[in-house]
């Protein structure tokens, strides 16, 4: 049997837009008629995914499993790290917590163990899929780090892996950082490094030009492409760092103005990204009370640590200012899952599982009482939800550390059990459930019952997000294919795998 043909794609630092150009190229492989399947070995990321199997990933790889038209599965993305405070991070392991630990510990104490999980899960994809596009972390030039580094070089030799490296000209100095991350690497490794892509382009390619005829001649490395910056790609993100390219101004030309509580730990922010497809929508991240203002909507979204994001949340001033418009102005209010406990009366953590604070009052604005838990849940999640006396059915997943109690009504029934609360009038609503605003139908009224309420019209036609979403994939691989030598890539690919 053939094993599958890898590609790597590395970067000169974090946010270069691997997981974009990894994304496109598992969409590529797909329609060039290869099974192919993303891989990414450790991923450090807040924002995740859940497998058919009730298992957790990085989203970014679940998202890239889409694109590939393949079923998302641990092997996928073995080790997940889930920062909870500063210092140290819940370490799951094929999808399930394996431990809470500092990074000196998993440095030092979880490396050969993790070596040995990222080639076993690595090994089964190479039997079962043609293609595997990797991902890699960081930088593979990280050189206090690279002696037991489990998600860059050491990676691409397990493999037998050819590496593009990936640069991002928006930041500046795309050419010192390409040339000092070659530089760094040990020749061998240096070696595997097929080429390169500049990504994020903004302006006229001839006055690059020169740039890029002196780096191959300095480099002897292949410019593989230079990508333009795709605006409106409508395809998740997973790192936190790009809410900092999100104004937190309100945009007047936009009749719906929702304000997304940003809090140190935010996770899963992406369950806002549906309202950034609506034309009418105008959605900005939120740090402190003059950022605030008077929205339309409020939406407290996930926290990978309730107790001490709701402190945060206190002290700057933010819980007060949200409770003065929900009580005062009557604003809708959205929490969704550590937002969701935080709108209740009272989150406690009696076995210290995410924080030594012990426990803290809510904002009172739902009746609820949550207490934290040992046990993760982790599933997906379907029911029927009910809003202005309309059902609607709704999916989602759920992902967890914390048991709720209420003693109002339920936002959502599903098939053994209820999920949420919501108050009499719907304008306030919590749940457990990531995805809810993805649900079209739910989604559509939701708003346009905030438009009635500003004396606007309904919108009739508004976006199918699971069309959306198939567009952005193939618009990715599109431009990917029309920038980037993919001949020269599969070539490459070919002779790797024969050596």
């Amino acid at each position: 049997m053939v094993k599958a043909m890898p590609i790597m794609i590395q970067g000169t630092h974090s946010d270069a837009g691997k997981s974009v150009i990894t994304t496109g190229l598992c969409r590529i492989f797909y329609q060039d008629g290869y099974k192919t399947a993303p891989f990414k070995s450790q991923n450090m990321a807040l924002n995740s995914y859940i497998t058919v199997d009730g298992k957790e990933i990085g989203r970014a790889q679940g998202v890239q499993a889409e694109a590939a038209g393949v079923v998302a599965t641990t092997d996928m993305n073995p080790i997940l790290i889930k920062p909870n405070s500063v210092n140290e991070s819940q370490i799951v392991v094929h999808g399930k917590p394996y431990q809470n630990m500092k990074a000196t510990a998993y440095r030092q104490d979880f490396y050969q163990t993790g070596l040995q999980i990222i080639e076993e899960a690595y090994r089964r994809l190479e039997n079962e899929f043609e293609c595997i596009v990797i991902e890699g972390a960081g930088s593979p030039a990280e050189i206090n780090l690279n002696d037991r580094e489990l998600v860059n070089m050491r990676v691409a030799r397990m493999a037998n892996a050819p590496v593009i490296l990936v640069g991002d000209i928006e930041k500046g100095g795309v050419f010192a950082s390409l040339v000092g991350t070659l530089q760094l690497l040990s020749e061998e490794d240096r070696k595997r490094i097929i080429g390169v892509i500049i990504n994020k382009f903004r302006g006229d390619k001839k006055l690059l030009e020169p740039g890029i005829e002196w780096f191959e001649q300095y480099t002897g490395k292949k410019v593989l492409g230079v990508v333009p910056y795709v605006h409106n790609l409508n395809i998740e993100a997973e790192d936190s760092v790009i809410l900092d390219k999100y104004p937190y101004e309100e945009d007047v030309t936009k009749e719906i103005d929702i304000a997304v509580i940003r809090y140190p730990m935010v996770s899963n922010f992406t369950d806002v990204d549906p309202f950034f497809a609506e034309k009418d929508c105008h959605v900005r991240f939120v740090r402190n009370p003059k950022e605030l203002g008077e929205p339309d909507l409020i939406i407290f979204p996930g926290s990978k640590n309730t107790i001490e994001d709701l402190n945060y949340l206190k002290k700057t001033g933010l819980a007060q200012s949200v409770l003065k418009l929900a009580q005062e102005k009557n604003i809708q209010v959205v929490g969704i899952c550590g937002g969701y406990q935080m709108l209740g009366k009272k989150v406690e953590d009696p076995n210290g599982v995410e924080t030594t604070l012990g426990s803290i009052n809510g904002l009172g604005l739902l009746p609820v009482e949550t207490v934290i838990t040992t046990e993760k849940m982790t599933v997906l999640s379907e029911g029927t939800l009910i809003f202005k006396n309309r059902q609607y059915p709704v999916k989602g997943y759920e992902i967890h550390m914390g048991q709720s109690s209420l003693t109002s009504k339920p936002l959502i029934a599903l098939e053994n059990r209820t999920d949420g609360c919501k108050r009499d009038d719907d304008k306030i609503i919590g749940t457990y459930f990531h995805g809810l605003f993805h649900n079209d139908e739910f989604r559509h009224d939701y708003l346009n019952d905030l438009r009635i309420q500003k004396g606007l019209e309904p919108i009739v036609e508004r976006v199918s997000i699971h069309k959306l979403r198939e567009q952005a994939f193939d618009k990715l691989a599109d431009h990917l294919r029309r920038h980037i030598d993919l001949s020269y890539i599969y070539e490459k690919m070919r002779q790797f795998q024969m050596d």
